[in-house]
């Protein structure tokens, strides 16, 4: 019966109503949850992506991996970038193995979001003796013309 508990208020934590998808999103974090627990962090990213494609696989999501997609500037075909996961047609999912997440990491994937019009995002990192995880939702109002970078 612990167990079951300790269960359910972990998916109470992974999966919140004020996030859109939140169900969704929830659920592959708990895969890479398993992943983390599973092989612990130190090994290179792509160990990790082949792994979190066998769990979501066993757990019936569905996803495409390192899913290629154009990149434009004002219109013009400026190149290709690979999302490491594209979930169910919703949900863009990068994975990192570094020792922490740095606010350059979230801001790639917001950037990615605006790039490809999605609305929602995972950023899940490996690396650390915890798993990290964060919910990237594209900002709203914000005017790519204005944006300085």
């Amino acid at each position: 019966m612990e167990n079951q508990s300790h269960s359910n208020n972990q998916k109470k934590i992974i999966v919140q109503d004020k996030y859109p998808e939140s169900e969704l999103t929830g659920k592959i974090i708990g895969c890479a949850m398993e992943v983390h627990k599973y092989l612990g962090n130190g090994f290179q990213e792509v160990v990790y992506q082949r792994a979190l494609a066998v769990e979501m696989g066993l757990q019936g999501i569905l996803f495409a991996r390192e899913f290629e997609m154009p990149l434009f500037y004002k219109g013009e075909d400026i190149g290709k970038r690979r999302v490491d996961f594209f979930v169910e047609g919703k949900i863009m999912l990068e994975i990192k193995a570094v020792v922490q997440l740095e606010d350059v990491h979230l801001a790639q994937a917001i950037n990615y979001l605006e790039a490809y019009k999605m609305e929602i995002g995972l950023l899940i990192n490996f690396g650390n003796t915890s798993l990290q995880f964060k919910r990237v939702m594209k900002p709203s109002g914000k005017n790519q013309s204005q944006s300085k970078k």
